[in-house]
């Protein structure tokens, strides 16, 4: 599932490219994406003539704020991403990229929304397992959406200093793992970064979060900003499914130290192999020895 940083990245490429555009027509395959406060019936009517404003992230959502007071909330899911292009829908409904590069790659197939724009391209969401979702509406009926509303402060909030953060931390008595992927806690870590942030802390993925010593929250907090900083730097992970929005993979892929690295040598030389176990359904990867609970 996309996390902070490569949501970070959509938003910004999106601002970069499609800001000032005007939205002029809407197609899509796969009705039970939009949801409430729009429908299947409504969705085009309230984004035709939309001009793009601007686009803002809040946790792994992504806002397009549109002219008359509409707002698009898009949210990617697990495989879900957008691409600015061309492409064209041949008679079965299957639809073809019109330029060549990373846009053709085989993970960019699956688009089930696209968005005409006045220029010509178009802003197309791809979505291999059809979970990710697109609300549009009036600007402050979509901010009062409950998804929105109980979101916890996000992870790089320039607000979000160490006092709030380890208040917010202490207070749980769940598996720090689970804390940090707690959206109403604190708001754009997933397992990824999970992951990467607690080997980078030296924190054990079980460690119960309200036992956390004021040094191991300090070390979480900084731990946080520094590998969200740098998974932003590096436009993303790639690992499975996600692309920015010409198609193109995300760097971080490279620099992970531990997700997904079962098996293989802890990168400090500690001696210790990154281990795999579950937590609540997902799988959580450190490195035994460097990181004791």
């Amino acid at each position: 599932m996309p996390e902070l940083p490569e949501v970070q990245t959509i938003v910004d490429d999106l601002n970069k490219k499609v800001a000032g555009r005007k939205i002029v027509g809407a197609w899509f395959d796969w009705p039970k994406m939009i949801k409430p406060p729009s429908s299947p019936k409504t969705f085009e009517r309230i984004l035709r003539g939309g001009r793009i404003l601007k686009v803002e992230r809040r946790a792994k959502y992504i806002k397009i704020y549109l002219s008359g007071d509409r707002l698009l909330l898009i949210h990617q899911k697990l495989t879900g991403h957008l691409l600015v292009g061309k492409w064209k829908i041949e008679p079965v409904k299957k639809v073809q990229s019109l330029l060549k590069g990373p846009l053709e790659e085989r993970v960019n197939d699956y688009i089930h929304l696209i968005l005409y724009l006045d220029d010509g391209r178009m802003l197309a969401f791809s979505d291999l397992r059809k979970f990710g979702t697109e609300r549009a509406g009036k600007t402050q009926d979509i901010e009062n959406l409950p998804e929105l509303k109980n979101l916890g402060p996000d992870a790089l909030d320039s607000k979000l200093n160490f006092n709030r953060f380890a208040d917010l931390i202490s207070s749980e008595e769940r598996k720090i793992k689970q804390v940090l992927m707690d959206q109403e806690v604190i708001a754009g870590i997933g397992n990824i970064y999970s992951d990467e942030i607690l080997w980078e802390a030296k924190i054990h993925p079980f460690k119960p979060a309200n036992k956390l010593t004021q040094k191991e929250l300090k070390a979480l907090w900084l731990a946080t900003r520094k590998i969200l900083e740098k998974a932003l730097k590096l436009r993303g992970t790639s690992i499975s499914d996600y692309r920015d929005t010409s198609g193109e993979k995300g760097y971080y892929t490279e620099a992970r130290k531990v997700y997904q690295r079962e098996g293989e040598k802890c990168p400090r030389k500690c001696g210790g192999t990154i281990k795999r176990v579950k937590i609540g359904g997902r799988s959580a990867h450190y490195c035994p020895k460097c990181q004791r609970l």
